[in-house]
């Protein structure tokens, strides 16, 4: 009985979780750049299985019995192209293929598919609201106008193309999947040394986020299903039991 209370609620709470993350996918759907997350659990039994496993994972040995209980496992980011936007603003630059912006924010250098740029006080390209854009160069870009042009290479020059002002640094990692999304949004590079990506790079266009819509309502009724089917019979068990301890005390 009390392992039905056990695998009910750690449900519910899988079930909870995985819409937290549907709701901010949804929420980030006209986010541009934005890489959509997946939540994925499993069993407690596996959890241990891992942890009591060497470093290859081989040679772990079973504990006790089996168990359905679900424990928070993984958050996955999708970092497939999001479908390129035309904006016509000045300012907004979209990676096709692999790559990532460079951004100086307070808390280092992190990383995002976000082009939709902007001029602060003293000319600097920055994205809103976290930091100026790095240049190929590792440099902060100042442009002091919005009146240029670009090229596909990222490499910015005044509407006249008489002077040139600096290029966009486009960056890749060796393993996407080892990046950490940061509470910002941005992702750091978690150890891993970035390197200079030969992407396409439109101007006044921006990638879109690749939030599948169709795909984030499907889970989210699933997900709200369980949770409440999870809930009545969690409330049937409750019943039974105190019926139970109840008649069992008369006795």
């Amino acid at each position: 009985m009390t392992k039905g209370f056990y695998n009910l609620t750690s449900g519910m709470l899988s079930q909870s979780r995985r819409l937290d993350v549907v709701s901010n996918n949804m929420t980030n759907l006209a986010t541009p750049g934005y890489k959509s997350e997946l939540y994925t659990d499993s069993t407690f039994q596996e959890v241990m299985m891992s942890l009591v496993g060497n470093k290859e994972k081989s040679g772990a040995q079973e504990i006790g019995t089996e168990s359905y209980i679900l424990a928070p496992n993984e958050l996955y980011v999708d970092y497939a192209q999001g479908v390129l936007e035309e904006t016509g603003l000045v300012l907004d630059f979209a990676i096709e293929g692999d790559g990532f912006f460079a951004i100086q924010t307070e808390d280092g250098v992190e990383y995002t598919r976000n082009g939709s740029f902007s001029l602060d006080a003293e000319g600097y390209l920055v994205l809103p609201d976290h930091g100026r854009v790095l240049g190929a160069d590792g440099q902060p870009i100042q442009l002091t106008t919005d009146d240029i042009r670009a090229d596909g290479t990222g490499r910015i020059y005044t509407q006249d193309g008489g002077y040139y002002l600096g290029q966009l640094g486009v960056f890749t990692f060796a393993d996407n999947a080892q990046l950490v999304k940061n509470p910002s949004g941005l992702f750091g590079d978690n150890g891993q040394a970035a390197a200079p990506a030969a992407a396409q790079i439109h101007w006044k266009w921006v990638e879109g986020s690749n939030v599948d819509m169709i795909e984030e309502m499907s889970t989210m009724i699933t997900a709200e299903r369980a949770l409440q089917s999870a809930a009545q019979i969690l409330k049937l068990y409750d019943e039974l039991l105190t019926k139970a301890t109840t008649e069992v005390g008369r006795m």
